[in-house]
């Protein structure tokens, strides 16, 4: 197998909080590997440690132990990011820039050659639908229209893997449908994205594997579809159904004249799979280690 887009491996992040220096871990032994043109959603309650991961990831937090690499490049290496294009929660862009120059401000900073930058500006400008508002100052930018505009300059060097932090947080359900669109076109176009995201439903619909963080651990990860099912039962889904055959519907169903069309597992929802493997608890805390193991 390739080497992976991202490998994080046996990752651990203590933080010191109050007058006393107390370690707060923010992220406990993790390790996880994100392979190449794949979607992965990063899930977790606030303060179960994704953010604090993605920084690592990103190079912005020097881990306590463990390691991360890009592509096989350390991410405490700035080669490590020359390949990555980002997007934070909470963006911050100059308001008095149009959308277009702020693209190209970013094109800049990123390297893009000088008789490039037309033309990468403008294709990413229509790959996220922003064209015909890039003219407008950025200060008078909807919600919506900030998250696309912070995509375009994720997207403007053209980089291999696409790191979204809550890519439609404040934003309605249409903008959030259209962001969910452009992230699906962006893997078809054969980029690796890794998206957190609190929106459940969505990560359902666009991802092709998840991992669930509660309390700086992982507790799950694997394809969508195959945490979903539920291993133990199956579905029959029946043609010209007769409510008759219920109750012997295996025995009976040709002789009542029905057609097993299909045979499938169950599905839960990502919702409570979610709720099921962390807890209301785990909000807002981290686990307090000993000063004892950072002395051995």
């Amino acid at each position: 197998m390739s080497e992976p887009a991202i490998r994080i491996k046996d990752l651990t992040k203590d933080f010191r909080i109050g007058v006393r220096g107390v370690k707060l871990r923010a992220v406990d032994n993790l390790s996880l590997d994100i392979y190449d043109n794949q979607i992965f959603g990063l899930l977790g309650p606030n303060g179960c440690g994704k953010s604090t991961t993605m920084k690592i990831v990103l190079g912005l937090l020097e881990p306590t132990r463990g390691e991360c690499s890009i592509y096989g490049v350390g991410s405490h290496s700035v080669k490590s990011r020359v390949n990555v294009g980002f997007l934070p929660e909470a963006p911050y862009f100059y308001k008095f820039l149009s959308g277009r120059e702020l693209v190209r401000y970013y094109a800049r900073i990123c390297g893009v050659a000088k008789s490039e930058i037309n033309d990468r500006t403008e294709e990413v400008l229509k790959l996220v639908s922003m064209e015909n508002a890039a003219h407008r100052r950025v200060g008078t930018y909807s919600k919506g229209m900030l998250q696309r505009i912070g995509i375009a300059q994720a997207l403007v060097h053209d980089p291999k893997l696409v790191v979204l932090d809550e890519p439609t947080a404040g934003v309605d359900p249409i903008g959030s449908h259209a962001i969910a669109e452009l992230i699906v076109a962006l893997k078809e176009r054969g980029k690796t994205v890794m998206l957190c995201s609190h929106l459940l439903a969505q990560v359902e619909g666009v991802c092709d594997r998840v991992a669930i963080m509660s309390r700086g651990k992982l507790v799950l990860e694997g394809g969508v579809d195959e945490l979903l099912e539920k291993e133990d039962e199956r579905s029959l889904i029946v043609g010209d159904y007769n409510p008759e055959a219920q109750k012997e519907i295996e025995a009976v169903l040709e002789k009542y004249g029905a057609q097993l069309r299909k045979v499938e597992a169950p599905r839960i929802s990502l919702d409570r799979l979610f709720l099921q493997h962390t807890d209301g608890s785990a909000i807002g805390s981290g686990q307090d280690v000993s000063d004892k193991e950072g002395k051995q």
